[in-house]
């Protein structure tokens, strides 16, 4: 049954011929076959629609439907959609339009869901909507962008965008990002998109236990098995045997013990996947198995065993439980911060509120799994290598590969594909030593894909906290005091746990002012997979504490919780709970100011029966940037061409977050190119500079000032010989439209660059910019937002659905409303996810959410009404005043959900998620009593 044959089918109007088993998918014969890489691979389970094709006139998962069920079938592909190559479909422009793409993995499954939609349906009701993308998921827009792009494309009306101040020629414009088009007809290359004559594929043996050591790994076996071209353990590793973004603490491959079981041993590379995995069951491992730490506290015992005893860490200061962690060595990172006098801070509260929350770990789920290609160079030139795939930080990627492969760093070049989400998930490597080694060792092309399942269990998640706060409140609702306890689980390996941690730690106090205060925070190792980067960064889980003592307080005073935000909220003036003065660009009174004043104009309606409703609130403030005494640059490069067009490359990674569309409308506002002509390269370490990662919100504010004074450099040169060509001063120039103008006289950009060429001169420059340094735990710039959400719950069943958000974000100027609205609504998707419903679950060490199915991602039917507005207080050193808003939007959404939970049930949630199983047995306890 399994047997090749040959299938005939038509796909996009032309007859195909395709050799397979009648098992094998549609969607690997679309992509290995026939190329066609537009139908995307996310889970290869149906859980994504990430696939999705058209047979026959409807839309199908292609992961599912097996090539004996499309014999003689009629398939469309997101290639086939539009007519001819330059043509876009009607529906693709609406989805560019409407900024409906951003990473735009999941873009090509979507518009094919739209397609066989709107073919039957030609003017949809919301709920049809739901219905006809039931099976797809994007994780980056929130889905409201994608309901805007149906209806507009359905002839509908659409909901504009938030007001802006007054736009200059290109910035705080509503422009379509620069990479729209190729995301929307399916041109688009992403890592698992590459093919390479000759190529291999490499696949991991991951570890058996969480925690044991390793006695014997005998790879024999899988070396001899007809295809394998190499089998590889810690001993054929030239250089450095362990990595890490931040702590050089995680085994390439393991040599000793394992620590999860993500946990790679081996690695076998061989001419098709499927020998690949037929020879991981090969390799014989002897494992020592050994006690399991599950979590942060049990870490902190002191007869918990030692995880990284080579490494273990000394007391740090930490006091009774904690200094037992310090002891054996499972205290990664321990951060005591206090200021003013906590007793007598006390002493004066008229209330004082003392709860335990806890926060879960919570997958990234970014649509596009980890992928990587590795080529050597054709000559062997040096030992070159190039290393394609999709991390958020090029040129720590290119430090980490060359120091296991024991060469210099020019002997590696890294290239960013498109990248398919990231969120923080991908700025640990995955696959891309491995493959560098396998390239290395084979000296053949090496590609490497994880499956989703894979995916689930190698990479960081968000880190699951335990947080003990107290806090005193006035009568007239001034806070007096603030205790806080953090504890969170780092999981085997410490990634960025100790950043994260110490974002948990600033931001204990939310975004108030609390001069008297004590903040005692642990990251800890335990078996669980490693806990690392997710948008932000720690500060979601102090927030959700925070802003839930807000509203205790306010109950207990007896005030409303606007007025107790109000009375406490950071301003000019006042200031962190680290002592650090805001003396610019806080915007915070004023969000919440419009969320108070929009929530009067949607008051809501009673309904019959079980249902109930309640509004919410919650504050939040991020930090934009490394801070904390953290050097933070980047580097760009502009150039002018004779033809009038300009190019800017900078080495920043394009996540979906929009870097790529700021670069561009940053330098045609200086240089007065159309935007459309500013070409824009990202992440090739080998052609841009360095911008360090695409974390801390700050591509934007660094990446973004590096193109702005590059561009300004090429504007004097270029002004130089304009100024004597118009007979003009250089600085009474206007660049603008394509021309350089002054008064009734201009001439063409194009012009004055062919001069500048002939004079033997090359309008390019670089530059780098350098972010403000700052204090320990302060920072050169905050985004601060405020966000009411409106819920119904039935009290039967324990179901919420959030019906409106008003969101109010003050992110400084505003670079392009389109994208940003964009970045606001996918924030408050996650942040709805994990208020009632995601949750990663592991037992014991092993993982339980193993598909993106049980991850319980927000659907499309799950998509709030998003109102919202952007507050300008303009940064003194940020590009026009911008800031960053990447993550700020995704903090208050999950406590302002559990406060109004709260109102609407008279139930308070302390342990995320409030899901529906456990909100109905909390509803039913609370009606027994």
């Amino acid at each position: 049954m399994n047997e090749k044959q040959t299938f005939t089918l038509t796909v996009n109007g032309e007859r195909r011929q395709v050799i397979a088993s009648p098992q094998t998918m549609l969607m690997d014969a679309l992509r290995d076959q026939l190329r066609l890489t537009g139908t995307k691979d996310g889970c290869a389970v149906g859980h994504c629609g990430s696939c999705m094709v058209i047979k026959d006139g409807e839309a199908v998962r292609s992961c599912i439907v097996p090539m004996k069920r499309v014999d003689g079938a009629d398939i469309v592909t997101i290639e086939g959609v539009a007519n001819g190559d330059a043509a876009l479909h009607p529906i693709q422009q609406a989805y560019i339009d409407q900024g409906a793409t951003q990473c735009g993995f999941c873009t090509p499954g979507f518009i094919i869901s739209t397609i066989a939609l709107l073919e039957k349906t030609p003017s949809p009701t919301l709920e049809e909507i739901y219905d006809g993308h039931k099976w797809n998921i994007c994780r980056c827009t929130g889905h409201n962008a994608i309901i805007r792009a149906i209806q507009q494309a359905a002839g509908q009306a659409a909901a504009s965008l938030p007001a802006v101040k007054q736009p200059l020629n290109t910035i705080s414009r509503p422009l379509p990002r620069p990479d729209a088009v190729e995301k929307v007809n399916g041109k688009g290359v992403y890592a698992d998109d590459l093919y390479v004559e000759g190529m291999l594929h490499a696949r991991a043996l991951r570890s058996r236990y969480p925690h044991a050591r390793l006695s014997r790994v005998d790879v024999s076996k899988a070396r001899a098995h007809p295809g394998v071209v190499a089998a590889l353990t810690a001993g054929d590793i030239p250089g450095r045997k362990d990595c890490g973004v931040h702590e050089v603490d995680w085994p390439v491959l393991c040599y000793d013990k394992v620590r999860y079981v993500g946990d790679a041993i081996a690695l076998v590379v061989a001419e098709s996947e499927e020998i690949a995995a037929e020879a991981l069951n090969l390799i014989e491992v002897d494992y020592e198995p050994l006690p399991v730490v599950t979590g942060p506290k049990e870490a902190a015992l002191p007869d918990a065993p030692i995880l990284h005893e080579r490494i273990a860490h000394p007391p740090t200061g930490a006091a009774g439980g904690a200094g037992a962690a310090g002891e054996h060595g499972n205290c990664l990172k321990h951060y005591h911060l206090e200021n003013g006098d906590l007793a007598k801070g006390f002493a004066e509260a008229d209330v004082i509120i003392e709860r335990e929350y806890r926060t879960q770990t919570v997958e990234h789920a970014f649509i596009e799994p980890e992928a990587g290609l590795a080529v050597p160079d054709p000559n062997h030139l040096a030992g070159r290598i190039t290393v394609y795939c999709g991390g958020q930080i090029p040129f720590g990627d290119r430090s980490q590969i060359a120091a296991t492969l024991n060469v210099p760093e020019d002997r590696v070049r890294v290239i960013n594909c498109l990248i398919g989400g990231a969120f923080g998930g991908k700025e640990d490597v995955s696959v891309q030593i491995h493959v560098a080694l396998a390239a290395m060792i084979t000296k053949r092309p090496v590609k490497m894909v994880l499956s989703r399942k894979e995916s689930l269990m190698v990479h960081p998640k968000r880190h699951a906290t335990i947080i003990r706060m107290k806090t005193g409140a006035k009568k007239d609702g001034a806070i007096t005091a603030h205790e806080a306890e953090i504890w969170g689980d780092g999981g085997a390996y410490a990634s960025l746990s100790s950043h994260v941690m110490l974002r948990a730690t600033t931001h204990a106090a939310g975004a108030y002012e609390v001069k008297n205060v004590k903040v005692d925070t642990y990251a800890m190792y335990t078996n669980n997979a490693p806990s690392g980067a997710f948008r932000g960064f720690g500060v979601t889980q102090s927030v959700f504490a925070m802003e839930s003592q807000m509203d205790q307080l306010a109950e207990a005073l007896g005030v409303s919780p606007v007025e107790i935000r109000r009375k406490n909220v950071l301003n000019y003036g006042k200031q962190t709970l680290a002592g650090q003065v805001m003396t610019e660009s806080c915007g915070l009174a004023d969000a919440l100011e419009t969320v108070a004043a929009e929530m009067q104009k949607h008051p809501f309606v009673e309904v019959d029966g079980d249902k109930r409703r309640a509004w919410g609130i919650a504050c939040a403030y991020k930090n934009t940037g490394f801070g904390s005494g953290a050097y933070d640059a980047a580097g760009a490069e502009v150039e002018v061409f004779a033809d009038g067009r300009a190019a800017v490359r900078a080495g920043a990674a394009e996540i979906g977050q929009g870097i790529v569309g700021v670069l561009a409308q940053v330098v045609s506002e200086e240089l007065g190119v159309p935007y459309e002509k500013v070409d824009v390269l990202v992440a090739d370490t080998d052609r841009t500079l360095d911008c360090a990662a695409t974390t801390a919100s700050r591509q934007t504010y660094v990446t973004g000032n590096a193109a702005r004074y590059a561009s300004r450099e090429v504007r004097k040169l270029l002004s130089r010989t304009a100024a004597e060509f118009l007979g003009a001063p250089p600085d009474s120039l206007v660049f603008a439209g394509g021309e350089i103008r002054n008064n009734d006289h201009s001439v063409e950009l194009s012009e004055i660059v062919k001069m500048v060429r002939r004079q033997g001169q090359l309008p390019k420059m670089s530059y780098q910019y350098v972010a403000p340094m700052c204090e320990q735990y302060h920072h050169f710039a905050f985004g601060f937002g405020a966000q009411a959400a409106l819920v119904e719950v039935d009290v039967k069943t324990g179901e919420t659905k959030v019906l409106k958000v008003i969101a109010a974000s003050d992110v400084g100027r505003v670079i392009n409303p389109l994208a940003l609205q964009g970045q606001v609504e996918g924030s408050i998707s996650m942040g709805l996810g994990m208020a009632l419903q995601e949750n990663f679950v592991m037992k014991d060490g092993y993982v339980m959410t193993d598909t993106l199915n049980k991850c319980h991602l927000p659907t499309i039917d799950q998509t709030p009404e998003v109102i919202s507005f952007f507050i300008e207080h303009e940064t003194n050193d940020g590009p026009y005043g911008a800031k960053g808003v990447g993550e700020l939007a995704s903090i208050p959404t999950t406590p302002a959900i559990i406060n109004a939970i709260y109102n609407a049930t008279g139930v308070r949630c302390y342990n995320l998620p409030a899901d529906k199983k456990w909100l109905k047995t909390a509803l039913e306890e609370k009606q027994g009593k």
